[in-house]
This record gives C-alpha cells, structure tokens and sequence, in this order.
C-alpha cells in the first residue's frame, strides 16, 4: 500500500479464506479499540463498515499517514503500519480467546484510491467515486440481507452520520464537506441504488 497525503481511498480485508472475523458483538468493539488506536491517529477516517467476514474504511491520507517509519526494516508509512498493528493486534486476541493459530486475515489489505477516479466535465462533477464508495460501505450489511435497514446494522458509522448515535471514531465533518453530502438528505441518499459498473472502481 501507498498513501499519497489529501487522497482518498477505500481500504478493505477479509478473513483469510473468506472466514468469519467477527464471532460476537465484543469481537466487534474490540476491533473498533483497535481501530480508535491504531488508525483515527494516522488517517482521516471518513466512514466504516464492520462485517462478519470483512471491513471496509474511507479514509483521507493525512501528512500523518504518508510519514516514513523510521524504526522499521521494511520501509513503511504509517498508516500502513498502522493497518498492519491492527489486523496483527486483532489476530492474536482472537486466536487467544479461540485457540487458534496463523492468520485471520488476508495477506495484502486492499488500498483503492477513489479521489482520483472523479469524473469531472467542463468543471462540473459527474461521478464522484469517492462518494460512491461512502454509500456503498454504508450498504453493505443491508445488501448482504443482515439487516432491513441500513441503521439496524450496529456496526457501521452510518448511526453517527444519520444523528441516531455520536460516535467518535468518524470525522464527521470533513466527511460531509469533502464528500458534498447534503446533512438533510443523507438518509435517503444512502438508500440509492449504485451501478454496479461505477462499483468496479472503487475496488
């Protein structure tokens, strides 16, 4: 992975062998922990979605992420890095509680930058991949069929953006003004179908 500093991307895992990485609601917490340790510092965390089997961040890189670790024998960014404490944290308290061995997750993390796949004509935005992909990680547990709604999904930033929850781990903020979302028409924004072929680039 590479982090180029005012990017976006969409960063996601899953289990290894597509296995479940989340077997109870305090799996699940214990990841957000881990998440709120190792990756708000380095990033701008701009949404999330955690599923049984994978999870998916939309992050803008920082001049925190895109700083070299120094300390390191391979050379890495922090953010990187900090992917990599996070997936290796998380591992060995699952394989501790389950005993079990070797790796939950994925070998490589998947880091798509969707900033620059903006269509833009004659200054006006078209499709803004960016955007797309914010929704769709919100989505996720309703299209898998988890949930009827996308707020009964627990596990997602959507709660906090809708104003049903104040979470923390988001900055909300620079989310709503870097993704030109509309604070009154979010809910039902989100519930809008995505093409599938715009869906093709932001992975």
């Amino acid at each position: 992975m590479h982090f180029e500093e005012n990017e976006i991307y969409h960063i996601y895992n899953r289990g290894n062998q597509k296995q479940p990485i989340f077997h109870s609601r305090d799996n699940y917490l214990y990841f957000l922990k881990k998440v709120k340790k190792y990756i708000v510092p380095r990033c701008i965390l701009l949404n999330w979605t955690l599923m049984p089997n994978h999870f998916h961040f939309l992050v803008k890189a920082s001049n925190v992420s895109v700083k070299q670790v120094t300390n390191s024998k391979i050379p890495s960014q922090f953010l990187t890095e900090g992917i990599r404490q996070l997936l290796s944290s998380y591992t060995k308290g699952i394989n501790n509680e389950f005993g079990l061995k070797g790796n939950l997750f994925q070998q490589k993390t998947k880091a798509k930058c969707t900033s620059l796949e903006t269509k833009i004509n004659n200054g006006n935005v078209i499709l803004d991949y960016s955007t797309i992909a914010f929704h769709y990680i919100h989505q996720n547990p309703w299209k898998a069929g988890l949930v009827s709604r996308i707020e009964d999904w627990e596990f997602s930033s959507f709660r906090d953006y809708c104003g049903f929850r104040k979470g923390n781990l988001c900055n909300m903020k620079v989310g709503f003004e870097e993704l030109n979302i509309d604070r009154e028409t979010i809910y039902d924004d989100s519930y809008n179908t995505i093409d599938p072929d715009d869906l093709k680039i932001i992975f």
